[in-house]
């Protein structure tokens, strides 16, 4: 009879013990960490809500979201936060959802948007499709159609402003 009681424990402990504890672990905000090769833009930032340009589409993240790994493609990086919104201009990366409410954004590069010129924008691209349009090397025409995807990227954020 003993025995018949300890199994049943047993049962019992190891059912609890597999359930998910996903529900004690609410929270309203996300850690963000952006960082680029040369420069660490957050660091475990309190976020409510940050929006990604995923290869995918683009996508908001909030807390408690699934883990994931995102490529990035160029666009905009939203980062709301209680004090207000910033947005920065990022050529590409990877966005990681980590559990426990953690997103770790690694860019290749990264700009404030309110950095960039409407102006030279439209200048560096029309120069960048001169490039891609023209006789020249192969190599310099596939370099300068990347540029200018980046510079129309750039100028679709500005105009979304």
């Amino acid at each position: 009879m003993a025995s018949t009681v300890l199994r049943a424990s047993a049962r019992a402990a190891t059912r609890t013990v597999q359930r998910r504890a996903y529900a004690t672990e609410v929270s309203d905000k996300i850690k963000l960490s952006l960082v680029l090769p040369h420069q660490t833009l957050f660091k475990s930032v309190d976020a409510v809500q940050v929006n990604i340009p995923a290869a995918t589409g683009d996508m908001g993240i909030l807390a408690n979201h699934v883990p994931s790994v995102e490529a990035l493609r160029p666009g905009i990086i939203e980062v709301v936060e209680a004090s207000g919104t910033k947005k920065w201009f990022a050529s590409g990366g990877f966005a990681i959802v980590h559990p426990n409410n953690k997103l770790t954004i690694n860019a290749v590069e990264a700009a404030p948007l309110e950095d960039f010129s409407a102006e030279a924008v439209r200048a560096n691209l029309a120069e960048a499709q001169k490039v891609a349009n023209g006789n020249g090397p192969e190599e310099d025409k596939l370099e300068a159609r990347i540029e200018a995807d980046v510079y129309e990227a750039i100028q679709h954020a500005l105009g979304a402003r």
